[in-house]
């Protein structure tokens, strides 16, 4: 046996234990899909990451452009209920403005986690199915099996609680 290449070798020593026998090239391949499957997942991550901070950039512009144009529009003249409730509705808006931008950037953030999430998930799936289709018993595992199952103690009588093997009656 010394010309067996010690990958024969292996599978040998497995197939004795009764081990799995996996398909070598499938498990490359499935690799190989999950590093592809990781590339478009950080891709849309990051998309999603340039999308988020050019939101937030727009938000802080137009908040400052806004927050600028109140400034020069507010010309507190009247009485102080009037100068309160002018102040109460530039607070009012900013607020709602505030939690629409709020809104849309949440919105944005969820539906990129959710993709990138799902690129994830989809190869997850199909990594079960190819390990469920790929791996099975090898053949002298399961004579193995069979014999170990015939022989083992009858589970219904008492046993010794020594050595494991039933009582003689």
């Amino acid at each position: 046996m010394p010309s067996d290449s010690f990958l024969d070798q292996i599978k040998a020593f497995g197939a004795r234990l009764g081990l799995p026998k996996v398909d070598v090239d499938k498990l490359v391949e499935m690799n190989r899909k999950n590093f592809e499957a990781l590339m478009r997942s950080a891709s849309v991550a990051g998309e999603g990451a340039k999308a988020l901070a050019e939101k937030q950039r727009e938000i802080v512009h137009t908040a400052f452009n806004e927050a600028s144009a109140m400034v020069k529009d507010f010309h507190p003249t009247g009485s102080p209920q009037e100068i309160v409730a002018k102040q109460s509705e530039y607070a009012r808006k900013a607020f709602e403005v505030a939690m629409q931008n709020t809104r849309d950037l949440a919105e944005l953030a969820t539906k990129t986690t959710a993709e990138a999430a799902g690129i994830v998930r989809e190869r997850i799936r199909d990594n079960l199915r190819v390990l469920q289709e790929s791996v099975d018993l090898a053949p002298d595992a399961k004579t193995h099996q069979k014999e170990e199952s015939e022989t083992a103690p009858d589970s219904s009588r008492p046993s010794d609680a020594r050595s494991g093997r039933p009582k003689k009656r």
